[in-house]
């Protein structure tokens, strides 16, 4: 059946339902992890929700490549709806700085009237957090690079710059577990390892799917998915690596430098 309009009407499709199941299972588990020592149900969501994510990104590849269905006015839409979905990004991180920022400025005095809070050694913000925020800049080059590439038609150095970026981005997330595992204090050390490791712990996840994203772009870039002309699902993840890197220097220099 061909259709007298460029809009794409999409199949029902099973992967947000298994989604939001997926995301209720781990949030649950995640509870039940932190209460009775439980991570069976938090596994589960995972392995669910990866099984939905694979699933998902084949059908919109299909559509997008073989079957053709994603038309200049569906780009634009989509285009749109990436927008609406960074800003709602925006107002998440948000969020975690007013909380932040509503401790930090006037500390109460189960604090210890002072900031960080009396008993808790801040991590150095010019060691490693500095070392993950030359890592994140230089991502933020090398996937301008891929772009700039993909556009003139230079497959090759498109394919080596976004391979570099992919390297970096898992860089950053061995850094910041390891950070993590040498912390000083937890995140039950009062409201300062909440806002701490909340804001740093939920960019590290946006680092994670930026890296996953990207790196689905690279499989597409080899297998020849992309032109100059149409390649949104390239420009989609790097707006969003483009995000990641701006919410980390709002981090760094707020959470690490001045919060310590």
């Amino acid at each position: 059946m061909t259709h007298q309009h460029p809009y794409h009407l999409v199949d029902q499709s099973p992967w947000p339902l298994t989604g939001a199941i997926s995301a209720l299972m781990m949030t649950s588990g995640l509870i039940l992890w932190f209460h009775i020592n439980s991570s069976i149900l938090f596994i589960l969501g995972t392995i669910l929700l990866i099984l939905t994510i694979i699933n998902w990104w084949r059908d919109i590849i299909r559509e997008a490549t073989f079957q053709g269905f994603h038309t200049l006015s569906v780009s634009k839409g989509l285009r749109y709806g990436m927008i609406l979905f960074i800003t709602s990004e925006v107002c998440f991180f948000f969020a975690f700085f007013w909380a932040f920022f509503h401790s930090s400025l006037a500390p109460t005095v189960e604090l210890g009237v002072s900031w960080p809070p009396t008993g808790i050694t801040p991590i150095n913000p010019f060691l490693v957090p500095l070392l993950n925020t030359a890592v994140l800049l230089s991502s933020g080059v090398t996937v301008t690079w891929a772009h700039h590439s993909i556009l003139s038609g230079n497959r090759i150095e498109a394919i080596q710059s976004l391979l570099l970026t992919v390297i970096l981005g898992i860089y950053f997330t061995i850094l910041q577990a390891w950070e993590y595992f040498d912390s000083p204090f937890t995140i039950a050390d009062s409201v300062y390892g909440s806002t701490f490791f909340v804001a740093t712990g939920f960019h590290g996840f946006h680092v994670l799917i930026g890296t996953a994203f990207l790196a689905v772009c690279l499989a597409r870039l080899y297998s020849f998915h992309f032109s100059s002309h149409h390649h949104f699902g390239f420009e989609a993840a790097s707006w969003y690596w483009h995000f990641v890197d701006v919410v980390w220097l709002f981090l760094y220099i707020c959470i690490y430098w001045w919060g310590s």
